[in-house]
C-alpha cells in the first residue's frame, strides 16, 4: 500500500469521525486460559502474526492490530504471572480465564481532533478463576499478580519509550 492508496482509504473514516465522534471510539478484546506449567494460551487466531492496520483507520482485518497484540501481551502476562503466584503460593487453580478490553478513541491516531488521545483510554483486567481457595487466599493471588506483572505494571506506571533509527 502506498501513500495515495491509505489516504484513499482513510479519507472516507477520518470524515465519519468528524461527522460522528462516537463512532471513532472502539473496544479491542483479547482472551487467554491458563494452562499447565505456569504459562497462558493466547488467542491470535494466527500460527503467524502479521500486523497491520485496524479497519477503523483504514486496514483490511485480515491482519492483527498492535493494540490488539497490546492486550494480548497483558492477557498473557497476567495469566503466567497469576499462574506463577498460584503455584508459589500453593492454590490449585482447577480453571482460570483472562480477559482484556481496551477502549480506543481513533480520531486521535488519525489526526482527526486534536483533542483526541491516541492511545488507550482505558484497560480493563479481568480474571475469572475456578478453585477452592479462601476469599483471603483470592485477594492476596491478585494483588502479587498486579504486582510482578511486568505488562500491566508499565500500562500503570509507564516506562520511558525512545525512538531511534
Amino acid at each position: 500500500m502506498n501513500r495515495d492508496e491509505l489516504r484513499t482509504r482513510q479519507a472516507p473514516l477520518k470524515q465519519h469521525y468528524r461527522e460522528e465522534p462516537e463512532s471513532a471510539l472502539i473496544t479491542l478484546r483479547a482472551r487467554g486460559r491458563l494452562d499447565e506449567d505456569v504459562s497462558c494460551n493466547v488467542e491470535t487466531g494466527r500460527a503467524l502474526v502479521s500486523a497491520g492496520l485496524h479497519p477503523a483507520t483504514g486496514g483490511t482485518g485480515l491482519l492483527v492490530c498492535s493494540g490488539d497484540m497490546l492486550l494480548q501481551a497483558l492477557v498473557a502476562c497476567a495469566g503466567v504471572t497469576l499462574s506463577a503466584v498460584a503455584t508459589a503460593l500453593g492454590i490449585e487453580l482447577r480453571d482460570g480465564h483472562v480477559e482484556a478490553e481496551g477502549d480506543l478513541d481513533f480520531r486521535g491516531t488519525l489526526g482527526v481532533d486534536k483533542e483526541a488521545p491516541v492511545g488507550f483510554r482505558q484497560i480493563r483486567l479481568m480474571i475469572t478463576l475456578d478453585t477452592d481457595a479462601s476469599a483471603e487466599e483470592r485477594a492476596k493471588l491478585l494483588e502479587l499478580t498486579e504486582r510482578y506483572c511486568v505488562v500491566y505494571q508499565t500500562l500503570c506506571n509507564g516506562a520511558e519509550v525512545r525512538v531511534s533509527q
